[in-house]
């Protein structure tokens, strides 16, 4: 079931599938990001992007892009959270 939440902002709705919130690092940078909704992911994509010049990641920035429901929403976030761990990019503590 998808449930809408609101970020501790304010700013965007998140279509939240078993807690979708998490933190995330860009290569390189020791702070974490926390990402809460699907334009935070977004943006942070499009960052990671212009760092590394990964065509798969400009892929999975077109997804996150197109991403118009929650179902599509929802997966296009699991696949930037996948994309950071397999890359070793999320924190220990929300990889579990």
């Amino acid at each position: 079931m998808l449930r809408v939440t609101r970020s501790p902002r304010g700013a965007c709705p998140m279509y939240d599938v078993d807690n979708q919130q998490f933190d995330a690092c860009l290569p390189q940078v020791a702070k974490s990001v926390r990402i809460t909704c699907l334009h935070d992911a977004q943006v942070f994509a499009r960052r990671w992007v212009i760092r590394d010049k990964d065509p798969a990641l400009k892929a999975l920035v077109r997804c996150l892009e197109k991403a118009r429901s929650a179902e599509s929403s929802a997966r296009a976030l699991q696949e930037l959270r996948s994309a950071l761990d397999s890359r070793g990019l999320l924190p220990r503590a929300t990889t579990t």
